[in-house]
């Protein structure tokens, strides 16, 4: 009856029941410790998909970008559509407040009251007035230029410098008749979103512009 008594439900002696615990116990520890130790090691991932070729579409993948790779993240961005107009040798963007109620028109002269004011355009006037959105576009470069922020060029530089992975999208080279010659050399791949997707479906965030 007290050897019956000694053995736990699993069938061992009761001081093998307590090695076993505590052996159990120790590879939790280690396990924790060890996962922790790679949490922390670990090189955090970002991934973006950049589909906008205006101005002001530019700003947000070369930012998030080059602001991700300073703090030592590994950064790909993958350029498909009219976002491969943003890795064109000889960028041309523009900006159009058409059909963007949400954009602010600032005049970048005048005192600080007036370059404050937020012109709200009708659609009709932007539609109907030739060249309105070259003004917009100037106007914005101005705005842009008095506010001590970078150029997209200066921004692609950054990211180019940062060894941020500038992809393009192959598929859509093909589809808009586009020349490797068009863009600029630092473009590190001609890929496809299957050969993207695996990339970004390990990245720790990824975005789509």
């Amino acid at each position: 009856m007290s050897n019956q008594a000694e053995k736990s439900s699993a069938g061992l002696p009761a001081d093998l029941q307590k090695h076993g615990a505590a052996l159990d116990a120790w590879f939790d520890q280690r396990l924790e410790k060890k996962l922790k130790e790679v949490e922390e090691n670990k090189t955090p991932s970002l991934s973006i998909i950049a589909t906008k070729g205006t101005m002001d579409w530019a700003y947000p993948p070369f930012i998030l970008a080059s602001t991700a790779s300073a703090l030592g993240w590994e950064v790909n961005i993958f350029f498909t559509f009219y976002g491969l107009e943003l890795l064109k040798k000889d960028l041309h963007l523009e900006v159009s407040a058409l059909g963007n109620p949400s954009m602010p028109m600032k005049m970048p002269f005048g005192p600080k009251w007036f370059q404050g004011i937020n012109w709200n355009i009708p659609n009709l006037v932007m539609a109907g007035v030739p060249g309105f959105e070259k003004v917009a576009t100037g106007l914005m470069k101005k705005t842009v230029k008095n506010n001590g922020v970078a150029s997209i060029e200066e921004l692609r530089d950054a990211c180019i410098e940062a060894d941020v992975k500038l992809l393009a999208c192959q598929m859509t080279v093909d589809l808009f008749g586009y020349k490797h010659e068009e863009f600029i050399p630092e473009v590190k791949d001609w890929v496809g979103a299957a050969w993207f997707l695996p990339v970004a479906q390990k990245s720790d965030v990824c975005l789509f512009i």
